[in-house]
């Protein structure tokens, strides 16, 4: 059964991890998920433990502890998305308002002065007539 392992300190290392697993049973493999450019840990990882007994009896016991002095969040991984991972936090997450450049008055926006709409600002040869002729 693959597990996902969240919340690991910045500065626990794979055979930690691994031996904080094996109290509960066979580890086939440990990864630690690190940033590409810094090497920097991402604070996550993987466990990977063949007998889904053991697996269920150490999500169970760890979801929670305290390892290297932070409460890690242990549970069983699911399977990527097509496309893979990446991404992050996309899609709905920009509580509305949109593109807010500049703020003002109630024709203006941007650096246009705001206001009333002061004139001289209404036709600025975007309408009308055979444009694309």
């Amino acid at each position: 059964m693959n597990i996902f392992v969240g919340g690991i300190n910045y500065s626990t290392q794979e055979n930690k991890l691994q031996e904080t697993f094996e109290q509960f049973g066979a580890v086939s493999s440990v990864k630690i998920i690190s940033d590409r450019d810094t090497g920097r840990s991402k604070g996550f990882g993987f466990v990977v433990m063949d007998n889904d007994d053991e697996a269920k009896a150490a999500i169970e016991q760890l979801n929670g502890y305290s390892l290297d002095g932070k409460n890690i969040v242990v549970n069983e991984a699911r399977p990527r998305t097509e496309g893979g991972g990446g991404g992050g936090r996309s899609g709905g997450f920009s509580r509305g308002g949109g593109n807010r450049s500049g703020g003002g008055g109630y024709s203006g926006g941007g650096n246009r002065g705001g206001g009333y709409n002061r004139g001289g600002d209404r036709d600025r040869g975007h309408g009308g007539g055979d444009r694309w002729s």
